[in-house]
């Protein structure tokens, strides 16, 4: 067994030179081994780099012109499209999830990376003339300045490039603070911007726990915080980084349903099902994990259900398997506790992952995909966001009863709809008090121009991720009232003119 690596910070473009007074262990979950030592950044590592962050945003990006920070963005794009497999096999190899999964959330974040390298058109402002005799009215937006980004375990890759693309093509300087559990892909992104052109400084990683996130809220050169995670500790960095001045988007858990009518493709329906309640184990905040089933629907579906569940493959990631483990053991034996069904609640356990077996080597956090019918409200089943592969079927007589079930829910993030009635799913997506509805798609992730956010315990500010929401929380709107007396005349130059 090799000895674990360090992994440090990368500031202003470098590895960190100093010395931590406090590191984390990192593991490999397919395995249980300790591959790497992480440093944890105090608050007066965190306080130097944001004075050095402000420092080079000032002296090298908050004036940069859109053209220059375009040319940084195609490049970055470049590279991440380049180098998504190697950046895929760092996913896998500290959190878990299958290799093609990996390069898939890669994938996707590039897509934010392309929205964001239309930045020019994004940030264009409105002109209106002569609102006066001589006097012109326009609007511009600018950057805030020192922005932080804190990401969680569950997409090391993916919700880090939800924000730092866009944060940076606006004009900011950003420290990012990556999950301790999983840190070595962020890394691998950062030197990528470096590549690419981007001034050092402008994007730095600092890898901690609670103190370095805390020295985050605290510091007031900070502007603003984005913030995934579990809604106890997003609904935390909202309030304290609200009251320390600063703007915050804090997005938070889920409990995401499935309501099935009983028109629906079974089929469909039942690979939906699978699909979003056991990729990446379960890990996701999009994932569903209470199944809704309209009797009679119920019987019919939990057997396809079951059959699809029993050809699924739980192991190493590497080795082209189904699912992978849980990304630390005291998760996965968190997760699995909720299989421990009260005796006399009703539930019944037809899916136990803790029996099967697992294609893998060495002392794994694995748990194979769970069922669980008849599960109610009121069990911690339903109530909890469980954040492991254990679906959940839901019994209910009517459209309406599902509908109230959902809407009753404290969280609010995603949910969906299998259905062939089109004027059911109208009524669906209008009614249902959820951020973002699939008609027949089980995990309605959108598209990086449009945002990402949810309702209710599932967001804490009133800005959702990426798109042109993303560009306005990361910059400032000014209105400017102008009047020019006298003609400006320039001089003369007959050259092509240039963007510079």
């Amino acid at each position: 067994m090799s000895s674990p690596a360090r992994i440090t910070h990368l500031i202003a473009g470098s590895p960190w030179e100093g010395t931590a007074e406090r590191t984390s262990p990192v593991y490999n979950p397919a395995t249980g081994e300790q591959t790497g030592v992480l440093d944890l950044a105090s608050k007066a590592v965190i306080d130097e780099v944001v004075a050095n962050a402000k420092t080079s945003w000032v002296a090298n990006w908050q004036n940069a012109s859109l053209t220059k920070r375009t040319q940084v963005l195609f490049a970055f794009r470049e590279l991440l499209n380049a180098r998504k497999d190697e950046i895929g096999a760092l996913i896998t190899a500290e959190h878990g999830k299958v290799l093609s999964d990996a390069i898939g959330e890669v994938t996707r974040g590039l897509e934010v990376a392309e929205f964001a390298c239309g930045i020019p058109h994004l940030l264009k402002g409105g002109f209106s003339e002569n609102v006066s005799t001589k006097v012109d009215v326009y609007s511009i937006r600018q950057s805030l300045g020192v922005v932080a980004v804190i990401s969680p375990f569950n997409f090391p890759a993916m919700v880090p490039l939800w924000f730092v693309p866009i944060a940076i093509a606006c004009g900011n300087a950003v420290i990012i603070k990556p999950s301790e559990k999983d840190p070595s892909a962020v890394n691998a992104v950062a030197t990528l911007w470096k590549e690419a052109g981007l001034p050092d400084g402008i994007l730095n990683v600092v890898h901690g726990d609670k103190e370095a996130v805390d020295a985050l809220l605290d510091n007031p050169d900070v502007r603003a915080v984005s913030f995934v995670g579990s809604t106890p500790i997003a609904k935390y960095v909202y309030e304290k980084g609200t009251a320390n001045g600063k703007r915050v988007q804090a997005l938070g858990g889920a409990k995401n349903h499935m309501l099935v009518l009983p028109d629906a493709d079974l089929d469909l329906a039942a690979d939906a099902a699978v699909n979003a309640g056991f990729g990446s184990a379960g890990e996701r905040c999009m994932a569903i994990s209470a199944l809704v089933a309209v009797e009679p629907v119920a019987d019919p579906l939990i057997e396809k259900i079951k059959d699809r569940m029993g050809k699924l493959v739980t192991g190493d990631g590497t080795r082209g398997t189904d699912m992978g483990p849980l990304v630390t053991r005291e998760h996965r034996d968190k997760v699995a506790s909720y299989l421990d069904v009260e005796e006399g609640s009703g539930a019944e356990v037809l899916v136990d992952g803790r029996e099967a077996d697992f294609d893998a080597d060495g002392d794994g956090f694995f748990l194979a995909p769970s069922l669980i019918d008849k599960v109610a409200p009121g069990m911690p089943q339903y109530d909890d966001e469980i954040f492991g592969p254990v679906l959940s079927v839901v019994r209910v007589a009517s459209y309406d009863e599902g509908l109230k079930l959902i809407n009753d829910s404290p969280f609010g993030n995603g949910t969906a709809i299998f259905t062939n009635d089109g004027g059911a799913a109208r009524r669906f997506q209008n009614e249902v008090e959820v951020g973002m509805v699939g008609i027949n798609v089980p995990i309605p992730v959108p598209m990086a121009y449009f945002s990402f956010g949810g309702w209710k315990a599932s967001l804490f500010g009133d800005s959702h991720a990426h798109g042109m929401e993303g560009v306005h929380f990361f910059t400032r709107g000014k209105v400017v009232t102008s009047r020019w007396l006298d003609p400006s005349h320039g001089g003369l130059n007959l050259g092509f003119p240039q963007n510079v």
